[in-house]
């Protein structure tokens, strides 16, 4: 993986803004109230079954300071790997990207339910505030030959605010539309990446 990857959009999460994991530590209570607050706007559930959790800046250093922490990481090559795999989530200038969340309460039906819904990651779309369905981007390796994993990454390549997400797979079907505050935690993280 090429290790100068790390910070090449203006919204991804630079080296220096990282701290060693024992730094981080000592103000890790403050940071995760501040990041369930920006986490909040960000959640989208779109019926019984799907449940997207958008990505920015913030969050995505929050995870990468947790992963360095639990494994207690310090080698340099390490932390900028990290980095590169996170950054890699958060795609380029004008995308939204999310982890999209197939939540089957039922551990019988997870197996049958995720091979019967191949093909759903190609149906989920988010609606810009003039009308346009933007299909997302996904992660081919997140597909196996008979059945979806159930944690999706998805980016979506949008030039307008979203005011909408949905899914045209028959099962699954439907549309959700975003509150106020997700329109604009959305719109906020839209024009990050464009800075």
């Amino acid at each position: 993986m090429n290790k100068t990857t790390h910070a090449s959009s203006p919204h991804h999460v630079k080296r220096s803004e990282i701290f060693d994991y024992q730094t981080y530590e000592e103000h890790r209570g403050d940071t995760k109230s501040k990041i369930f607050e920006i986490k909040k706007h960000r959640r989208v559930h779109l019926g019984e079954n799907l449940t997207f959790l958008f990505e920015n800046h913030e969050t995505i250093k929050y995870q990468i300071q947790e992963i360095m922490r639990v494994e207690k990481i310090v080698k340099e090559s390490a932390i900028l790997e990290e980095l590169n795999t996170y950054n890699s989530f958060l795609g380029n200038s004008g995308e939204l990207a999310c982890v999209l969340l197939i939540e089957i309460e039922e551990e019988s039906d997870r197996k049958p339910l995720l091979e019967n819904w191949m093909g759903m990651e190609k149906c989920i779309y988010i609606l810009d505030e003039v009308g346009n369905k933007i299909f997302a981007e996904h992660d081919p390796t997140q597909v196996g030959d008979r059945r979806l994993s159930a944690v999706q990454y998805l980016k979506f390549v949008i030039k307008e605010p979203p005011i909408a997400i949905g899914c045209t797979f028959d099962e699954l079907a439907g549309e959700t539309e975003l509150t106020k505050e997700q329109r604009n935690a959305l719109a906020e993280d839209l024009s990050a990446t464009l800075a």
